[in-house]
């Protein structure tokens, strides 16, 4: 999850900062400098938005089949008794 939010983040950073560089009538190599460093920053932004993300999935997952696996110990234990 992490590797596909940075993707996004900085593929969107690098072509809204290009585009903007090319419509104002920016210099080509500041315009790509900017885009790459926008790339950069909104990339590493992504993956770490996007393994907060993973990792509360993972912990929502974890309690729902702890739950899940309790529910079943108490009816296997009322049924048994």
């Amino acid at each position: 999850m992490a590797v596909r939010y940075a993707g996004v983040l900085g593929l969107l950073a690098f072509l809204t900062s290009t585009a903007r560089g090319l419509l104002h009538g920016g210099e080509v190599e500041a315009t790509l400098m900017t885009g790459w460093l926008s790339l950069l920053v909104f990339a590493a932004i992504g993956a770490v938005i996007g393994w907060i993300a993973g990792r509360a999935v993972e912990e929502s997952v974890r309690a729902r089949i702890k739950e899940a696996l309790a529910a079943e110990d108490a009816a296997a234990d009322g049924a048994g008794t």
